[in-house]
């Protein structure tokens, strides 16, 4: 059976057999002997996004004593609506261009003033995921937003529902204004140029 490790857009934490694109740290997380989660969700602020191979070859394993808990996304989107951001070790360049698009918008900062704004914009102390609300058309592509109860990824052309395995054709942007997942800070980032790297079926979804 998988680990509890998956990341969800709406910032649920499943097991699924999947792996998707990319993996994350938010510091060292307990699981049971099945697999399942603790309570705890993160032991420090700097949620990052993280490439599936260590630029070194490293691997510690999906339950390390020391070191990180590899969390997993379907793929930047997803990870950047969970709340995380490009790591600045593993992906120097799609860190590079987030942190040009969050001096654009935010003012110039380091890691650690961005990633304290993405927690007070992410999450609560109860664990719960912060949602704001936009109009749906308005919506820069790579925002992830709910329509109908379910995560859907705004595109050019429409919001593509999202699941664990990928995404499902698009369907024209409502009128109205929708609940977003993706944090306001990084909706902004996503304003001001950033596109993150997404899953293939996002990608060859008829348009």
């Amino acid at each position: 059976m998988p680990l509890q490790n998956r990341v969800l857009p709406t910032g649920e934490i499943i097991a699924d057999p999947a792996r998707g694109l990319f993996t994350g740290n938010r510091g060292i997380l307990q699981f049971d002997t099945e697999g399942r989660l603790g309570p705890r969700r993160w032991t420090h602020p700097h949620w990052i996004i993280c490439v599936l191979t260590h630029p070194r070859g490293r691997y510690h394993g999906p339950q390390p004593a020391r070191g990180w808990t590899p969390l997993f996304f379907l793929d930047e989107a997803v990870a950047l609506a969970a709340g995380h951001r490009p790591c600045a070790y593993c992906r120097p360049a799609a860190y590079a261009t987030w942190k040009a698009a969050w001096a654009a918008v935010h003012g110039a900062a380091g890691h650690r003033a961005m990633d304290r704004a993405l927690h007070a914009a992410r999450v609560t102390r109860q664990r719960r995921q912060v949602r704001h609300e936009a109009p749906a058309r308005d919506l820069p592509a790579g925002a992830v937003a709910l329509l109908d109860g379910q995560a859907h990824l705004a595109t050019a052309d429409g919001f593509c529902p999202v699941s664990p395995a990928g995404y499902g054709p698009p369907v024209p942007r409502p009128a109205a204004r929708v609940s977003v997942l993706t944090p306001a800070p990084t909706v902004a980032v996503l304003r001001a140029g950033y596109r993150p790297a997404l899953h293939a079926s996002a990608l060859n979804a008829p348009h």
